[in-house]
């Protein structure tokens, strides 16, 4: 075990989840690096690159931290690419930072930090990208009216759809609609 896998470790350092996962021999469980279960002796611990090499190694998931359910593998990009993922798939839903963190098994705060980090942009900045790309091509490609349109890209209110959409576009939905070709 590198030491500064072992600072992670003592530290319950959550930038390190996903990067590795550590097994208590002792106990025969094992953990992601920022589990808040008391630290064990160093001569103990057996560090694993996956939650699949403890498992197979006869190690089971501790229930507190629930290293099973890791949806990350290896460097924030692999998480940042599955929070993208999710939202281009259900970003005409109610999306929230909480409901995305839930799904991907991690803290809101830590889920707004890394995205931020290896994307340059919020989470909440790229729902609202995806959301006006589509709506954008709606308008373009649909006689849809610019409720349904709004609606379907996830926004309830068209006033502040409206809104949105003038402040990134200089145009209203109508007047983008109508300088189609």
């Amino acid at each position: 075990m590198e030491e500064r896998q072992w600072r992670a470790i003592e530290s319950c350092d959550s930038g390190s989840d996903g990067v590795f996962f550590y097994g208590v021999r002792t106990t025969g469980i094992f953990c992601r690096p920022s589990c808040k279960s008391r630290t064990p002796k160093r001569e103990n611990v057996s560090v694993f690159a996956t939650a699949e090499d403890a498992m197979a190694q006869g190690f089971r998931a501790c229930k507190r931290c629930r290293p099973e359910e890791a949806v990350w593998r290896g460097a924030g990009g692999d998480a940042a690419a599955q929070v993208q993922a999710l939202i281009e798939k259900r970003f005409g839903e109610g999306l929230s930072l909480d409901v995305l963190a839930d799904e991907l098994k991690m803290s809101p705060h830590h889920l707004h930090r890394m995205f931020k980090r290896e994307t340059g942009q919020t989470p909440g900045e790229f729902l609202l990208d995806v959301r006006m790309r589509e709506a954008k091509r709606l308008l373009r490609e649909t006689e849809w009216s610019v409720t349904d349109v709004a609606g379907q890209v996830g926004f309830v209110n068209l006033s502040h759809f409206s809104t949105v959409f003038h402040s990134r576009t200089g145009q209203t939905p109508t007047q983008y609609r109508g300088g189609r070709p």
